[in-house]
C-alpha cells in the first residue's frame, strides 16, 4: 500500500543553518545522497534530520548496515540527545554459508545481496515511514560486486520509495570510486561533506550542495561545525541579500583635531582602515570611537585577533576608557578569536548575527592580520572580507579594521595583503624620531564619502586619553621617519630661488668691469 503526501512543504533538516541554504529543507519524497569520508559528520546529520521528523509527528527510521545500535546511540548520548520515536533497525548480511547449506547456483554475495535488499524493502513495507535513513551504501556496493548490479540496486531503492511520500538519505564514505557520477546522478540531490586537515590548528569542515533537482540552493562551500547538539552550518555570505535602508549620518571621534582631519568624523556605512606598524596607536584609535559610539547609546562589537580580552581592556583604562564596563552593562560585545579554531565562516556568521540580531552598529576587526591567518587559503581573503565590508555597509554599520603593518619606521612599511582599495577612508600611523625621542604621526590617506584634510599631525597618547594635536606644518619627511626642522616645501622653494638669485646677482658684480 502506497502512502500519498499532500504536504509540499520542504523536509527541514533540523540542522541550523542548512536549510537555509537548501531554502527551506530537502523536498519530500524524494531520496537524496549525503557523501563524506568517515569522521566528517554523515551519522549525526542524519540523525538530526529524523529527531527532526519525531518533533513534527513523522514515523522514522534509522537503517544501519555498517554500525551497531550500541554506537548508534553512544553518537547520541555524546550529544545528550534522546532517540525516542527513532526506530533503529541493525540490518547485517547473514552469515556465510555453511557446509550443510552449499549453494552452487548463486554466489554468496549475490544471495546475501538479495537478503539484504528485502530485510529493508519488508521493514519500510511494515512501518510505512515517512523518513528513512540507509547507513551505509558501502556495504550494498561491496555486496553488488560490479558498478552495474550496484547501480540496479540503488535505482530499484529509488523506485520503491518513488510515489510513497518518503525522504530517503543514503549515507555514502566514498569507498568506491572517487566522484561516483552514476550514483549521484540517480539522487534528485547530493550534499557533500569535507573535512580539511591544516598543519596547524583544529580540522575544517565544509559543505557543498553539488545537486538539487527544482531548487535554487545556495552554492558553493559553506563551513560547519560538529558541536555538542548536532552540526552547525555556517551559510556563505552573500551582502545583497541582507540590504535594507539606513539613516546615513556621521559618527564624530570626540577629538577635536581628529574630527577636523576627518571633516567631522567617519560617517555610517563605511570602512575604515588604520594602517601602520606595531605601537602606533592603530587599536586606541579604534578604541577611541568604540567609547564614543556606546557613550551614544550605540552597541558596539570587538573582535580581537590578536590580544587577549584582559590585555584589550588594562590597554584602554590606561587611556582613560572603561570597556569591562560597557561589556557588563551589555552595550559592547567583545569577542577573542583564536585564528587557529575558528573557521572564517563561522566569524562571519558571528557578525552577522551581531548586527541583525542584537543591533549592533559598529564592528572593530583588530587586527586584520590575524584574520589572515584564520584563512584556510589566503587567494579568499579578499573576496570574503569584501562580501563581509559590503554587507556591514548595507546595514549601516561603521566598519573598523586595523592592519599591521611590518617595519618600524621609514617609508617601507609592507602589508600582509593590499587591501586599502576596500575601505572607504584610510587613516595611516606612523613614528617619527625627533631630539631623541620616539613620537607617532596620523595623516588621512584617502576618504571616498566627504573631504578630508592632507596634513600630517602628531597623535598623542596618555593617561587623558587620545588627543591629536596641530598639523606639523615645521617639520619635512616625517613620514620616513626621521623629519628635519625647516620651514614648508613652499617657503624652502621660495628661499632657495631667492638665494640663487642673490648669488647669481653676486657673480653678475664681481665679474662686471
Amino acid at each position: 500500500m502506497r502512502m500519498t503526501s499532500v504536504d509540499n512543504s520542504p523536509a527541514m533538516t533540523g540542522v541550523v543553518g542548512l536549510d537555509s541554504i537548501l531554502r527551506g529543507g530537502l523536498p519530500r519524497g524524494r531520496l537524496f545522497l549525503i557523501e563524506g569520508d568517515p569522521g566528517v559528520g554523515k551519522t549525526t546529520l542524519a540523525l538530526q534530520f529524523l529527531m527532526e521528523g519525531v518533533r513534527l509527528g513523522e514515523r522514522v527510521i534509522y537503517v544501519t548496515l555498517s554500525e551497531t545500535t550500541e554506537e548508534i546511540h553512544a553518537v547520541a548520548a555524546s550529544h545528550e540527545w534522546s532517540l525516542d520515536g527513532i526506530h533503529i533497525y541493525e540490518l547485517t548480511p547473514p552469515d556465510a554459508l555453511t557446509s550443510d547449506e552449499q549453494n552452487t547456483l548463486f554466489h554468496p554475495s549475490e544471495v546475501e545481496l538479495a537478503e539484504t535488499m528485502r530485510g529493508v524493502i519488508d521493514l519500510c513495507t511494515r512501518i510505512k515511514p515517512h523518513r528513512v535513513v540507509l547507513d551505509s551504501l558501502s556495504e550494498i556496493r561491496l555486496l553488488a560486486q560490479s558498478p552495474l548490479r550496484y547501480r540496479r540496486e540503488v535505482l530499484a531503492l529509488k523506485q520503491y520509495f518513488a510515489g510513497r511520500g518518503c525522504t530517503v538519505l543514503l549515507l555514502d564514505d566514498r569507498t568506491g570510486p572517487t566522484g561516483d557520477a552514476h550514483l549521484q546522478s540517480l539522487a534528485h540531490g547530493v550534499l557533500s561533506l569535507d573535512q580539511l586537515a591544516p598543519l596547524y590548528g583544529a580540522h575544517r569542515r565544509r559543505l557543498r550542495v553539488a545537486k538539487l533537482r527544482g531548487v535554487s540552493y545556495r552554492g558553493g562551500y559553506h563551513d560547519f561545525e560538529i558541536q555538542r547538539g548536532g552540526l552547525r552550518v555556517f551559510p556563505r555570505l552573500v551582502a545583497s541579500e541582507h540590504a535594507r535602508p539606513f539613516e546615513r549620518g556621521i559618527v564624530p571621534s570626540g577629538i577635536a583635531g581628529l574630527d577636523a582631519m576627518l571633516d567631522g568624523g567617519l560617517d555610517r556605512g563605511t570602512s575604515t582602515l588604520l594602517l601602520g606598524p606595531a605601537g602606533t596607536g592603530k587599536s586606541s584609535i579604534a578604541t577611541l570611537w568604540a567609547s564614543s559610539m556606546v557613550a551614544r547609546g550605540e552597541r558596539v562589537a570587538m573582535y580581537a585577533f590578536d590580544e587577549g580580552l584582559a590585555t584589550l581592556f588594562a590597554r584602554a583604562h590606561s587611556l582613560g576608557y572603561n570597556l569591562r564596563r560597557h561589556v557588563d552593562a551589555g552595550q559592547m560585545v567583545a569577542r577573542q578569536i583564536d585564528p587557529a579554531e575558528m573557521p572564517p565562516g563561522k566569524f562571519a556568521d558571528d557578525v552577522r548575527e551581531a548586527v541583525e540580531a542584537q543591533g549592533v552598529g559598529c564592528v572593530i576587526i583588530d587586527s586584520l592580520n590575524g584574520y589572515l591567518n584564520a584563512m584556510p587559503d589566503e587567494s579568499f581573503l579578499v573576496l570574503q572580507l569584501h562580501e563581509l565590508l559590503t554587507f556591514l555597509a548595507q546595514q549601516g554599520v561603521l566598519t573598523i579594521v586595523v592592519v599591521s603593518q611590518h617595519g618600524l619606521v621609514g617609508s617601507s612599511m609592507q602589508s600582509p595583503t593590499d587591501v586599502s582599495y576596500l575601505a572607504d577612508t584610510v587613516l595611516l600611523l606612523r613614528h617619527f624620531e625627533f631630539q631623541g625621542e620616539l613620537k607617532k604621526a596620523i595623516s588621512v590617506l584617502k576618504k571616498r564619502t566627504g573631504r578630508h584634510e592632507n596634513t600630517i599631525r602628531e597623535l598623542l597618547l596618555d593617561a587623558a586619553g587620545v588627543n591629536v594635536g596641530d598639523p606639523l606644518q615645521q617639520f619635512q619627511g616625517v613620514l620616513t621617519g626621521v623629519p628635519r626642522l625647516g620651514t614648508s616645501l613652499f617657503e624652502s622653494e621660495r628661499n632657495g630661488h631667492d638665494g640663487r638669485s642673490r648669488a647669481r646677482a653676486q657673480d653678475e658684480e664681481g665679474h662686471a668691469p
